[in-house]
């Protein structure tokens, strides 16, 4: 009789252990010989932990006022005022970041480190007569301030002549090996998505395609940073899968379900990317990126546009509350420093980010865990707008469907999530999840995991009030084509005429929103006073538009026109051209 009270105490200890809600807590040890699925790697759960980190896009880019360089900017355009890396460092860490990842190469080509391998550097710059290095002055900004430290490293090169041909696969495994072995530990490896296209190419001006799945020779290239950058977790978004992937945009949000799991193999459709596989094989966490203004890098023109303290808020709880990692980014002024407006408006998010979440409420309430279902019980009516619930992702990701619901004068109401689109969006956990749901007052508070993979392991409940924000500011800015008159002569033509000749200076056109249908990707821009003869203004490409779909600028030389005809060239998808907005400057 005593052994067999004795087994039976054990069974539900055990029990206990498996489904029991720690609140704000670690869950005790469970059995790690039997993990639920794949589970992540310590470098993954290092990670995971980080929650928020730093994206820093400074280059050429930065003096010729694009987000794409061609890769012929001439060298003499990089030469900073006031170039500080530690602002940098401490404007992220005042932001709440817990590390950097710094565009050491964009697609231009140029290198912001004296690479042994390129004469495209900081090294033949007139900044610091070049002897300067930038990957060298953050690396140890970083480590200054405590912060964790990673490179990007563009595969694309508009620049180098090689781009295309294998030997470029060489060069660029020794660009890498430069930032993996000269400036310590490197916490990330971020690789573009972004191969092939329009360059200069040591002056062929011609356009390279590859296929990036095969010949960048992923494989080989993860067996060397393994090697050298044994903690770091790789980024990719090629043929092989590495430790992270993208979500599928860069507005900052990751799919309301979202696991951790991906296919070991094969092509990768943008709902695998945006809510990740149930059934995956291999551990693969989404990646947040966004940029606190609407392009990667600084444009004087966004200098009204940075999110507003609302819109970031949106971004945390759709990223970091939704199993993810954000990494923002912060673009460099030309003088080589964080812009005023941007640093604020990072310093005020973490203050948010700390007010929100300062005190839980769950925390002196009577709480009761039987079976799947958690109740927490408030000592007297209390206010609340957030609930927050974590697994121990140690043993896997397990939660596929959950319930919330309070207590409200005498009855029980459902909590739905107010950031959600469609459907409750009361699905996977994994790392943290974030319910957002309109202020209620209520005694009690019901959490119920209705479907599981295998037993869920909890490590924390908790429940908070959020303060209210204002409603968030458009980051697209004002309407403007009101003033312009404008039709479609054909599916793919649009013309704009005035009434009397103007000088025209800037064209710029903000794709439709929410869609890509209809984005125009390639143009061309002509001018006419006539209606007959007609002047090539510019063409070529809105780069990278279809993934941020924000205002693109069109720069000439004045040029006098009545009549204006863009062309679309190359749409991402559909037959017939579309536009959120058109904006032209005249003098």
């Amino acid at each position: 009789m005593c052994k067999t009270m004795k087994r039976l105490s054990t069974i539900c200890f055990l029990w206990f252990l498996i489904v029991g809600f720690a609140n704000g807590q670690r869950s005790a040890s469970v059995d790690k010989s039997a993990p639920c699925g794949p589970v992540p790697t310590e470098n993954q759960l290092r990670w995971q932990e980080m929650e928020m980190y730093a994206f820093i896009h400074y280059s050429m880019n930065t003096y010729t006022d694009e987000e794409w360089g061609f890769g012929n900017e001439p060298l003499e355009l990089f030469n900073p005022s006031d170039l500080d890396c530690r602002q940098w460092a401490r404007v992220c860490k005042q932001a709440g970041m817990k590390g950097i990842i710094f565009t050491a190469k964009h697609h231009c080509g140029f290198c912001m480190w004296p690479s042994k391998y390129t004469e495209y550097s900081v090294k033949n710059t007139p900044w610091k007569n070049g002897k300067g290095d930038v990957v060298r002055e953050l690396a140890d900004a970083c480590r200054e301030e405590g912060l964790k430290f990673a490179v990007y490293l563009s595969p694309w090169d508009r620049n180098h002549k090689d781009y295309g041909k294998p030997e470029y696969v060489t060069y660029f495994r020794n660009q890498l090996r430069e930032l993996l072995t000269l400036y310590g530990d490197i916490f990330e490896v971020w690789f573009d998505g972004a191969n092939g296209g329009d360059g200069w190419y040591g002056g062929a001006n011609e356009t390279r395609r590859i296929d990036g799945k095969t010949y960048y020779q992923w494989a080989e290239t993860f067996r060397m940073i393994r090697e050298l950058q044994p903690n770091a977790v790789i980024w990719n978004d090629g043929g092989d899968r590495g430790d992270l992937r993208w979500v599928g945009t860069e507005a900052g949000n990751v799919g309301e379900t979202n696991w951790s799991l991906m296919p070991a193999k094969g092509d990768t459709p943008w709902h695998m990317l945006h809510y990740g596989v149930e059934d995956g094989d291999v551990w693969c966490a989404g990646e947040t990126n966004t940029s606190i203004r609407p392009g990667w890098f600084y444009h004087e023109t966004e200098n009204e546009h940075v999110k507003s303290l609302s819109k970031l808020m949106d971004t945390y709880y759709k990223s970091v509350g939704r199993n993810s990692c954000l990494l923002l980014n912060f673009p460099i002024a030309p003088n080589g420093r964080i812009h005023p407006t941007d640093s604020l408006r990072g310093i005020a998010f973490k203050k948010m980010i700390d007010e929100v979440f300062k005190n839980d409420l769950a925390r002196k309430s009577k709480i009761r865990t039987q079976g799947n279902e958690t109740l927490i019980t408030f000592k007297k009516p209390t206010v609340f707008n957030r609930f927050v619930a974590e697994e121990d992702i140690r043993y896997g990701q397990r939660v596929k469907k959950f319930s919330l619901e309070a207590f409200v004068d005498g009855k029980w109401i459902s909590l739905k999530d107010a950031l959600v689109d469609n459907g409750d969006g009361l699905t996977t956990i994994g790392h943290r999840r974030i319910i957002c749901f309109p202020t209620v007052t209520a005694t009690k508070l019901r959490f119920t995991i209705l479907g599981a993979k295998c037993a869920p392991i909890i490590q924390r409940t908790s429940v908070y009030l959020a303060p209210e924000l204002t409603a968030d500011i458009p980051d697209s800015g004002e309407k403007r084509s009101s003033n312009l008159h404008y039709f479609f002569s054909s599916p793919k033509q649009m013309m704009i005429d005035w009434d009397s000749e103007q000088t025209i200076t800037l064209f710029r056109y903000l794709p439709p929103q929410n869609t890509r249908e209809g984005t125009v990707t390639h143009y061309t821009l002509w001018a006419s006073t006539d209606w007959s003869n007609w002047t090539k203004v510019a063409s070529g490409e809105f780069s990278n538009i279809v993934n941020n779909p924000i205002w693109q600028t069109i720069r000439s030389q004045p040029i006098k026109a009545k009549i204006l005809r863009l062309d679309a060239d190359r749409l991402a998808s559909g037959e017939r051209m579309a536009f959120g907005d058109i904006d032209i400057e005249t003098k």
